[in-house]
C-alpha cells in the first residue's frame, strides 16, 4: 500500500487546542493542557495523503529523545536522503526525534504509547534498560510539517552506550554528546539541517540535563 493511503490518526485543530494555542512547546503536568487526553478523546482516522493537505486536522506524533543521562549523550541521526525517508520534507535532516503516525493497528486503549512503542522499537535497537515519561508537547505552525503535525514528546532514560539504527529512514545515528549537538543546533551551513521539532526539543533536553539531580 501506498504511504498516503493508509489511514492515520488525525484530530481537529480546534478541539485539540480548545481555547490555548501554543507556538513551540508545552509543558506536561498541568490538568487543564493535557493534551494527551485531548488527542485522545477527539481522535479519529483519516487518510494520509488528504491529512498531509488539511491543516484543520493535527497528525499528532509520538516524538521520541533517547538519553543516557548519566554521560549526557543523546541518540541523534540524519534521516535518509532518498525515497526511503517516510517524510519528503524531511530528506537529510539531522534529528534526535524518533517517531511517527499513529495507524489503526495500534489499538483502542492508548494508541499514542502503542505507536511509540511500536517506532521505537522498529527504527532503534537500545543495549540498556530504558524508563519512559511525558515531557511536553509541540507545536511548530511557522513551516509546512508542522502545520499539520502535533508532537507529543517523550524522554526515554537509559543506562545504554550504544543505541543502534534498524530502519532504512536513518542514513546513520548514534549516542552523541549533548555539547556537540549545541554545535549542531548554532551552525549557519548549508550542509547541516536539523529539523525544526529537533531544535524545538533541544532546549527541553537541554533544561533536562542542566537541572537533573
Amino acid at each position: 500500500m501506498d504511504k498516503f493511503d493508509k489511514e492515520i490518526a488525525v484530530v481537529p485543530r480546534a478541539e485539540l487546542f480548545n481555547h490555548y494555542y501554543f507556538q513551540g512547546f508545552s509543558p506536561h503536568g498541568d490538568g487543564l493542557l493535557d493534551f494527551e487526553s485531548r488527542i485522545l478523546g477527539n481522535m479519529t482516522y483519516m487518510r494520509r495523503g488528504d491529512a498531509e493537505e488539511n491543516p484543520n486536522f493535527k497528525q499528532p506524533i509520538a516524538y521520541v529523545l533517547i538519553v543516557n543521562p548519566e554521560s549526557r549523550h543523546v541518540f541523534t541521526y540524519q534521516r535518509a536522503n532518498h525515497e526511503a525517508c517516510g517524510e519528503d520534507r524531511l530528506r537529510g535532516k539531522l534529528s534526535w526525534g524518533t517517531g511517527g503516525h499513529i495507524e489503526r493497528i495500534d489499538g483502542a486503549s492508548n494508541p499514542i504509547k502503542a505507536s511509540f512503542g511500536r517506532e521505537l522499537g522498529e527504527e532503534v535497537k537500545i543495549n540498556g534498560s530504558t524508563n519512559v515519561k511525558v515531557l511536553g508537547y509541540i507545536n511548530d505552525d511557522s513551516e509546512e510539517v508542522g502545520r499539520v503535525h502535533f508532537g507529543v514528546l517523550y524522554l526515554v532514560e537509559t543506562d545504554a552506550s550504544v543505541v543502534l539504527p534498524r530502519d532504512p529512514e536513518i542514513r546513520f545515528g548514534s549516542l552523541i554528546p549533548i555539547e556537540l549537538l549545541e554545535i549542531l543546533v548554532d551552525a549557519d551551513s548549508p550542509k547541516i539541517k536539523v529539523e525544526e521539532w529537533s531544535k524545538i526539543a533541544f532546549q527541553e533536553l537541554r533544561r533536562y540535563l542542566g537541572t537533573r539531580s
